[in-house]
């Protein structure tokens, strides 16, 4: 290696195996040698390299020309640069998907270094003598760590070896490794739905399932309560969680055994999740709510209005909040007023206008729905465009209403014959419904009724911010009712 032209400017170069990155990086050296930074997170991450957390540094020393190591995918990402010498790398991705056994070459010296994902096979072949390379990794070596190995000689992957493998230095560990049509694919880091059967899981499941690795899971399958459930599951293996799980009954909440659910799934749980988010380095998505504060501003709430909640939902909810902030990569989707397919107020509101009837309907609580569909396609976005971490209001745009405007829309769609399925009947429009105020709603209740914010309006100029625009909660409304 020469600095006699001057230190390269830090770079990376994407290849042929999704993920697998090389780097160019400045060394700056004079008289008396040579200095770099071999790995300085700032400078990297803001060029795109992940934010892989690594926890252990090792060193290899090879002493002669044509030392051969490899070819073996790690269950851990790597981040390998040459201290002195030179190496050929050789990697292969052992991936499950379009590009399992693809190869990509290239050489490395003290002014280049790659960085290798999980599941993708990697050798290095010495080309100077006392050849020393370092790496980063992101998972303590275990004597059970599960790898996936192929055969150095393997003429279906056909690495172009610099030094022939028969006068390289090769152990006869690595002699003996399998071909690529003998081994099993590495799976691919999972997205994971937890809460995959409610409203929001299968908004979720529809907006990724068509390029998304998914693990669907719902309390059948993994109770996200239990006190195991850090070994419950194989999280080394997933990428981002995505927890639509939450408890909802808001007025059972307020009873003792609500009580005890409420926090149970939307604070304990989420804190469990925190911390193995953080453990495992993994994308935690988390939906909040509304309900965290006490809607008594006269004004739209941003993410950052300190938490008022009135009603043990809300406290239960901003509790979840707290926990999930602690894990270093993070999204909280703030939202209100949720719609999805099942029971909702808006099917209930367009089945009372079938019926002719003229119900009371609150108008002293004012926000915006929210569909399901355009909160997976919000989360969708963060995730995907990788927005930075934090807390974001997602829900349907448009001019706020009350709960009462909102079925006189629907009365109006019914009556105009824009809900298939359901008949008008004479003389039912938006008029038909009566605004009452929620004492009022509630004034004959006999069970516990959990307080309601008043303003529910979620401030959206963040997000928007990151390049996503919500629908207009009216446009969304019609077209949900449309496809009914």
């Amino acid at each position: 290696m020469t600095v006699a032209d001057g230190p390269k400017q830090l770079t990376s170069t994407e290849t042929a195996i999704p993920g697998l990155t090389l780097w160019d990086l400045p060394v700056h050296g004079d008289s008396r040698g040579w200095f770099k930074e071999n790995w300085q997170r700032e400078k990297m991450t803001a060029l795109g390299l992940p934010d892989f957390g690594p926890v252990q540094n090792n060193i290899s020393f090879n002493a002669t020309v044509g030392t051969t190591r490899g070819i073996h995918a790690e269950p851990w990402d790597k981040w390998v640069s040459v201290a002195t010498g030179r190496i050929f790398g050789a990697w292969v991705d052992l991936r499950e998907g379009p590009t399992f056994g693809a190869v990509v070459t290239a050489e490395i010296d003290p002014s280049r270094a790659v960085f290798v994902p999980r599941g993708v096979g990697n050798a290095f072949q010495t080309l100077e003598e006392g050849t020393a390379y370092s790496y980063l990794v992101n998972a303590h070596w275990s004597p059970d760590a599960e790898y996936a190995l192929l055969n150095l000689a393997d003429e279906t992957v056909a690495v172009p070896w610099p030094i022939p493998l028969d006068q390289a230095e090769v152990s006869d560990k690595d002699k003996g490794h399998p071909r690529l049509d003998a081994i099993t694919p590495v799976r691919q880091r999972r997205t994971v739905i937890i809460g995959s059967k409610g409203q929001l899981g299968r908004a979720l499941e529809a907006e990724l399932a068509h390029d998304h690795v998914l693990d669907l899971v719902d309390r059948e399958e993994l109770d996200i309560s239990s006190p195991t459930l850090a070994t419950d599951y194989p999280w080394h293996e997933v990428n981002v969680i995505l927890n639509a799980a939450a408890y909802t009954a808001v007025d059972v909440a307020e009873t003792p055994e609500g009580r005890a659910d409420a926090w149970a799934a939307n604070a304990s749980a989420p804190a469990a999740l925190a911390r193995i988010a953080a453990e495992h380095r993994i994308t935690l998505v988390h939906v909040s709510s509304d309900y965290v504060f006490d809607g008594s501003s006269t004004m739209p709430y941003t993410e950052g209005e300190p938490f008022a909640p009135l009603g043990v939902y809300g406290q239960s909810k901003a509790a979840g909040d707290i926990a999930v902030a602690g894990a270093p990569k993070h999204y909280i989707v703030r939202t209100s007023w949720v719609i999805g397919d099942g029971k909702n107020f808006v099917r209930t509101m367009a089945g009372l206008a079938g019926r002719g009837v003229a119900p009371s309907v609150v108008d002293d609580q004012v926000g915006r729905l929210t569909f399901t569909a355009d909160l997976a396609r919000g989360i969708r976005h963060l995730v995907e465009t990788a927005a930075p971490y934090g807390t974001y209001n997602l829900t349907g745009s448009g001019e706020p209403a009350s709960w009462a405007t909102v079925a006189s829309e629907v009365y109006d769609l019914v009556a105009a014959g824009s809900v298939p399925g359901v008949t008008a009947v004479d003389g039912i429009a938006g008029s038909s419904v009566t605004p009452v105020s929620t004492v009022e709603y509630f004034a004959s209740a006999t069970v516990p009724v959990a307080p309601r914010p008043a303003n529910s309006v979620l401030d959206m100029a963040k997000i928007e911010a990151t390049g996503f625009i919500a629908r207009d909660w009216r446009d969304s409304l019609q077209a949900y009712l449309l496809a009914e």
